[in-house]
């Protein structure tokens, strides 16, 4: 039986994969865990969601697990991630549940977890979690609540009001005679995020911060940035911000239209910590993502990398083991944790915003810090993920790739943490060579597991 939580908690289709019924038995098994303790009182779980169609189905089943062990619920609506994780902390909860599938579309959804202290949990607490879901599923022997035990509900919408405010203080500037275009990819933060700007002082065009429910992330947002290019170009807006569904993470765009990606945010901000001495080790942490460019820009300020595994959650573990306080990926998930506890888009856009204030550059200037070499990436559908790594063919045009790129460039294939893909990735100076590179290797997978 595969494992039941992924990279970033439990995803799928919903109702086909991802059903009401399991996130019944999930809110039931959270309040059953978090609850395991000395306190007689009954344990609070946050819920926050996106705006998918399928959230208030999912919304609605969390709860009845909840108040079915005696719990809780504090429903927040719709907000984004890392205003679960700050909540969670701030209220004392015992754990904060968020209702996502990021940046994939609609039709799918997810549910992911963060401990009381507003992290992200463990594998070893999901797992834990993840016994209990599969024995309710088996055999539901587990304590329900009855009578004045029988857990409660309470709706607190105004908790987004709360996240504005703890955005609004990590800046360290104001925004005024600043012209910002805003994408909130018609997800989660289409009521915080103007909000945090306008108060700042920006002048804001808002694109996409009308959610239906099924546009969320549909040819918008941190995944589709074009529109965002083209507005900020034809408005001579001075920066674009770009969210994806949940908004735990944010891509820019210069004045010029160009894009500023995850290794680029870092950079320009990297180069202000390190300016101003709060770098701590003057250390990025970053992922084997991480584009060639990133590594040359960030030696050539003096600074140095640490380099995780794909995913925002090894890059906190790294950054906590070693108490550096800056770390993301290439895809916009940014942590600072002098501010937060997870990847959060609003608080990486206005440090990535400050950044750039504080430096008295064109953020253009600050884009071309960092070189980016030609990097091509191309997901390959396979009916199973398992045993690639054994296989003798791919390995054999994996090794025949890199022989080609040579020291100038580099070959990393990996799967999915979320999806039926395997990913065939490869870097260097040459587009064209890559293209020919990740092709070979990407018919060799799917002639020996891609999707019949």
């Amino acid at each position: 039986m595969s494992r039941l939580f992924g990279t970033d908690g439990v995803r799928g289709e919903a109702n086909l994969e991802l059903t009401p019924e399991l996130a019944y038995r999930m809110g039931r098994a959270a309040t059953l865990y978090f609850g395991e303790d000395d306190s007689d009182e009954a344990p609070v779980i946050l819920i926050g969601r996106d705006t998918r169609i399928s959230g208030p189905m999912f919304e609605a089943a969390l709860v009845a697990g909840i108040c079915s062990a005696g719990g809780h619920a504090v429903v927040t609506g719709v907000i984004p991630t890392p205003a679960i994780a700050y909540l969670t902390k701030k209220h004392g909860a015992k754990a904060g549940i968020v209702i996502s599938a990021s940046h994939n579309p609609f039709h799918d959804n997810g549910i992911k977890f963060f401990g009381g202290n507003g992290y992200k949990l463990p594998d070893a607490v999901e797992d834990e979690l993840e016994n209990i879901v599969r024995t309710i599923e088996q055999e539901d022997q587990m304590y329900r609540a009855t009578g004045s035990q029988m857990g409660t509900v309470t709706y607190r919408h105004d908790f987004v009001k709360e996240y504005i405010e703890f955005v609004v203080s990590t800046a360290s500037e104001r925004l005024d005679g600043m012209k910002i275009v805003l994408d909130c990819a018609n997800g989660a933060a289409f009521e915080s995020m103007p909000a945090v700007l306008k108060q700042l002082g920006a002048e804001v065009t808002v694109l996409n911060d009308q959610p239906n429910g099924v546009n969320i992330n549909d040819n918008c947002g941190s995944t589709h940035l074009k529109m965002l290019q083209k507005a900020v170009v034809a408005q001579g807006a001075d920066f674009g911000i770009a969210h994806d569904g949940d908004a735990d993470r944010c891509l820019c765009v210069d004045e010029k239209g160009h894009v500023i990606d995850g290794d680029h945010m870092l950079v320009m901000c990297a180069k202000e910590m390190i300016a101003n001495g709060t770098l701590k080790d003057n250390t990025v942490v970053t992922t084997v993502m991480a584009n060639i460019g990133f590594h040359k820009a960030v030696k050539g300020l003096g600074g140095r990398a640490e380099i995780t595994k794909v995913g925002d959650r090894y890059v906190l573990e790294n950054m906590l083991a070693n108490g550096y306080n800056l770390g993301g990926e290439q895809s916009g998930h940014i942590i600072f944790s002098d501010f937060s506890t997870t990847g959060d888009g609003p608080v990486t856009a206005l440090q990535t915003l400050c950044a750039i204030k504080r430096s008295g550059r064109k953020p253009s200037e600050l884009n071309e810090l960092m070189t980016s070499y030609p990097q091509l990436l191309v997901n390959v559908v396979v009916k199973s993920k398992e045993g690639w790594e054994e296989n003798a063919n791919i390995a054999a045009a994996i090794k025949a790739g890199e022989e080609e790129l040579g020291a100038e460039g580099r070959i990393l294939v990996r799967p999915s943490g979320t999806e039926p893909l395997i990913r065939v990735m490869a870097e260097g100076p040459d587009q064209a060579q890559l293209e020919v590179i990740c092709q070979k290797i990407a018919d060799v997978v799917v002639a020996e597991q891609g999707a019949k």
